[in-house]
C-alpha cells in the first residue's frame, strides 16, 4: 500500500483566491442579472471550498458544518434571487441592470 500525500494548504489558498478575485469581476463588470448571481455563487463556493480545506487540515469538523449552514443559506438564495429575476423580466423584458431604473417612482 502506497503513501498518500496530501495538498498543501496553500495550493488552496491560491485556487481559492483566484475563484473568488474572478467571481468579484463578474460582479463588478457584467450587467446581466444572471451572471451576477452566478459569480456571487462562485465568491461563495470559494470561502466553501477554503473552510472544508481548513477544517481538513485543522482535523476540526467545525469548518464543515459551516460549509453546510452556508450552502443552505445559498440555496435560499439563488430561490429568492431567481423568482426576483423572473419577476423584473416579466416588467421589463430584460435581465440588464441599467433597464432597472424604469422600475423607480
Amino acid at each position: 500500500m502506497t503513501n498518500l500525500t496530501t495538498i498543501p494548504i496553500h495550493y488552496y489558498l491560491i485556487f481559492c483566491s483566484v475563484l473568488f478575485s474572478i467571481g468579484v469581476f463578474g460582479v463588478l463588470i457584467k450587467r446581466n442579472v444572471l451572471v451576477i448571481l452566478m459569480s456571487i455563487e462562485l465568491m461563495i463556493n470559494s470561502i466553501n471550498l477554503l473552510l472544508a480545506a481548513f477544517s481538513t487540515y485543522t482535523n476540526d469538523p467545525a469548518g464543515q458544518i459551516f460549509v453546510f449552514f452556508i450552502m443552505v443559506v445559498a440555496a435560499a438564495e439563488v430561490a429568492i434571487g431567481l423568482a426576483i429575476v423572473v419577476l423584473i423580466y416579466r416588467t421589463t423584458h430584460s435581465i440588464d441592470i441599467n433597464i432597472l431604473n424604469k422600475l423607480k417612482w
